[in-house]
């Protein structure tokens, strides 16, 4: 479950990048649709990020933390500057997109696909 590391292994720019639009239409035949796609995927990544950051940084968590204790605990700000480091979540879902790392189906092949079975 350390998506940390997958996603420190993409290649997505931490910075605005100007995009071949025809490459994402190329991956289902329409620049909406992919847009969507993509969109949805990147609710799905930081979703899964912060709710892994949470996981760890519950780790550190204790019932009487002091100020001082707040302040001095080192692991749990590297921890947390390694995933602010990270690019955000709409980068790498939309390079998970173009390098086909992405799942999806449209929802009338799915009804189309019940109706032959019934």
């Amino acid at each position: 479950m350390d998506l940390l590391k997958d996603y420190q292994k993409l290649e997505a720019p931490a910075s605005a990048v100007t995009r071949n639009v025809d490459k994402m239409e190329e991956k289902c035949g329409n620049l909406y649709e992919a847009i969507t796609i993509v969109a949805k995927r990147s609710n799905q990544v930081g979703t899964q990020l912060k709710q892994e950051l949470d996981a760890k940084l519950q780790e550190f968590a204790s019932v009487t933390d002091s100020l001082e204790e707040i302040f001095e605990n080192r692991e749990q700000i590297e921890i947390s500057k390694m995933y602010e480091r990270l690019p955000k979540p709409s980068a790498l879902a939309l390079e998970e997109f173009l390098e086909d790392k992405v799942y999806f189906r449209r929802q009338e092949e799915t009804e189309e696909e019940e109706s032959e079975e019934a």
